[in-house]
């Protein structure tokens, strides 16, 4: 008969729900569920009109012919594409990765790419290497929000600079360094996503990021270039990466998850010679390899495939989503409240009027079958109360215009709880809790 540990073992310092507590290491503590995660279950109801997961739409696709290649790949190289690989990636893929990033005036060599799971996996392989228990970690503000996960995994300290609609402010960040040096801090990187933001969906200016760069490198100071967004532009000129503009101190990470499909799960890191070989250890210890199979396929697809048209296509759709978005917020958002205009990218940051939480109106929102990111989650150790990430890459235009209707009646209701209990956060009605969603 099988015994329940918890009775053969009492804990009395543990959980009676996980007898374990007491035996995870320290680290484990920042492992914590983020906010969109949290969200999909509800979200994902046929019936809720979801803003706010940040899903590529890869209806545009050409499945029929990514079929054909995966069959290609088991027929013609399944002895090797299914066998282990190296810890660095295929290299014929590396190089179709440099081809790829020189469409933004990255000069690269296929020696210093490392494939990765994704970039998520190339920023924690980043995090793993340069961080210490304690050590600072500098990001805009908002970011992220699964960067913040990761470092804060790793137990960094987390600052947040300063945004504004033309990107961080150079003065913040310079300012930021300053006191951190005269404390005796650690700074190790500075982490940004300069192109159409995550969550924000504003772009470093040309002007600023030179300045950034200088203030980084007079620091001393590894820059993170997260850029999974680049290629997805709906308007304006193209901005050069940060890495385009110097390769000492930058590294740059990339995706095919926007431009061809996340379920692949492939993106890369261009790092310094030097970065590079302490992450391919990293690589090895932590998975061995990659899956030779995935980048057979992607690599079969970048030979073969018209992908700078697909991409062209992906773009004529999101264009439609985000003017979608756009349109109907100007039309039908109460005056007080302000947004962001992305000229690529999936996302709009809204601020909302004094005395409107975002957190505590999403259940509302949610029992109006309309769902979004509460600003709170990109924030670390505080902010975004006032804020919202609104996502137009998934749902179709007409979706978005009703998720945004009813989104605003939930917020003319708040305005006017508001006003009525005298600026009392309204969601919290008379003072109690916020109401929870009608769950199935």
């Amino acid at each position: 008969m099988s015994v329940d540990p918890r009775e053969s073992q009492p804990n009395p310092q543990g959980s009676r729900i996980d007898p374990y507590v007491d035996a995870y290491a320290a680290r484990a503590a920042g492992m914590v569920a983020s906010e969109v995660r949290a969200l999909f279950a509800v979200a994902s109801r046929p019936e809720v009109v979801s803003l706010a997961g940040g899903m590529p739409n890869i209806s545009a696709l050409p499945l029929d012919a990514l079929g054909e290649l995966a069959q290609q790949v088991v027929v013609e190289q399944g002895r090797t594409a299914l066998q282990y690989g190296s810890a660095q990636g295929d290299p014929v893929l590396r190089q179709q990765i440099c081809e790829v990033m020189a469409l933004e005036e990255i000069d690269a060599s296929p020696d210093d790419v490392i494939v990765t799971v994704g970039s998520q996996q190339a920023l924690d392989l980043v995090t793993k290497v340069f961080v210490d228990p304690g050590d600072v970690v500098l990001t805009e503000g908002p970011t992220y929000v699964t960067a913040i996960n990761t470092f804060a995994a790793y137990q960094a300290h987390i600052e947040h600079i300063p945004m504004d609609d033309d990107g961080v402010i150079p003065e913040a960040l310079e300012e930021r360094l300053a006191a951190l040096t005269r404390q005796g801090k650690r700074v190790k990187f500075f982490y940004t996503v300069p192109t159409f933001n995550n969550p924000a969906g504003v772009t470093l200016a040309p002007e600023r990021r030179h300045r950034v760069l200088e203030i980084c490198e007079r620091f001393n100071l590894l820059v993170v270039e997260d850029n999974p967004y680049g290629l997805l532009r709906y308007e304006g000129d193209p901005v050069r990466p940060l890495r385009a503009e110097s390769e000492r101190n930058v590294i740059y990470l990339g995706s095919f998850s926007k431009t061809l499909s996340p379920g692949f799960r492939i993106g890369w890191a261009l790092a310094p010679a030097a970065v590079r070989d302490k992450l391919i250890l990293a690589v090895e210890s932590a998975m061995l390899s990659h899956s030779n199979f995935n980048q057979a396929i992607v690599g079969r697809y970048l030979a073969t495939q018209p992908w700078p048209e697909q991409i062209k296509e992906f773009n004529e759709m999101y264009r439609a989503r985000r003017d979608a978005m756009l349109s109907s917020l100007d039309a039908l958002m109460p005056p007080e409240c302000s947004w962001t205009r992305p000229s690529g990218g999936f996302f709009v940051w809204a601020t909302l009027p004094e005395g409107i939480n975002s957190k505590a109106m999403l259940p509302r929102a949610v029992n109006e079958r309309v769902a979004y990111v509460p600003g709170t989650g990109f924030y670390y150790g505080g902010g975004g109360e006032r804020n919202m990430r609104l996502s137009f890459c998934y749902p179709t235009p007409e979706q978005i215009r009703e998720g945004v209707r009813r989104l605003v009646s939930v917020l003319e209701s708040e305005i006017e709880l508001r006003d009525t209990f005298g600026g009392v956060p309204s969601s919290t009605g008379r003072g109690g809790e916020a109401p929870a969603p009608d769950l199935p």
